[in-house]
């Protein structure tokens, strides 16, 4: 599966073939622009190749139109995966470096899309109510909350890597408050219910001091 940013050469064979065969391709990416490029005969016309860039991640289309003996249309999807170590918008507060140093071995390949996920999750489910120092990019700046934030992804990563990213767990934890994040899980008929955090990462929360963070209510609609 090539990746984003690939120069790939792409093949047809074709069969029968004579010296009336010709090929053409076009390349459809997937915002839906479509590209030509040069197609050339190889092994006396018993195949054609043309040069694809795969200029984004997605699903591409490569349309070959044979015309002369041997006529035809054939269309090929082609998955492309985002480039190795390419980044989204969001914030992400730890580094594969990070997550090697909290596993103390080797990060996953995946690592960074975890990393990613993790920090998604934390923004989303913990700090939406949160008010700590930040710089131009909502990043924060007080060394404990870096260290915080950054502790709590990367046992979230860790959490995944035993459990499953999807798995929903009812762990033993019976209560947990960070602000206004209150969960209660575990034993009991009364206590029970699916957590999708790790535990190590409400403790890494909970462990940041309170002049350095805090969490407002939520407002009311």
């Amino acid at each position: 599966m090539p990746d984003a940013g690939d120069l790939v050469t792409a093949r047809l064979a074709v069969e029968p073939h004579d010296e009336t065969t010709t090929v053409t391709l076009a390349v459809t990416a997937p915002d839906g622009v479509v590209s030509t490029p040069v197609v050339t005969p190889v092994d006396d016309g018993a195949a054609w190749t043309a040069p694809v860039v795969y200029t984004a991640a997605g699903v591409w289309r490569l349309s070959w139109a044979v015309t002369g003996t041997g006529a035809g249309v054939e269309h090929q999807l082609v998955p492309v995966a985002p480039a190795p170590g390419a980044r989204g918008d969001g914030r992400v507060y730890a580094t594969t470096t990070d997550l090697a140093n909290a596993l103390d071995e080797a990060p996953p390949l995946n690592g960074e899309r975890l990393l990613e996920r993790a920090s998604e999750l934390l923004d989303s489910d913990f700090l939406l109510t949160a008010i700590y120092d930040v710089d131009d990019d909502g990043m924060p700046t007080h060394p404990l909350v870096v260290a915080g934030f950054r502790d709590a992804v990367c046992a979230q990563v860790e959490f995944w890597g035993e459990v499953g990213e999807e798995t929903d767990i009812s762990g033993p934890l019976q209560g947990a408050q960070i602000g206004g994040v209150n969960l209660q899980f575990g034993a009991g008929s009364n206590r029970s219910g699916p957590s999708y955090y790790a535990p190590k990462l409400l403790r890494a929360l909970q462990l940041i001091p309170k002049d350095c963070i805090r969490f407002t209510a939520l407002a009311s609609c």
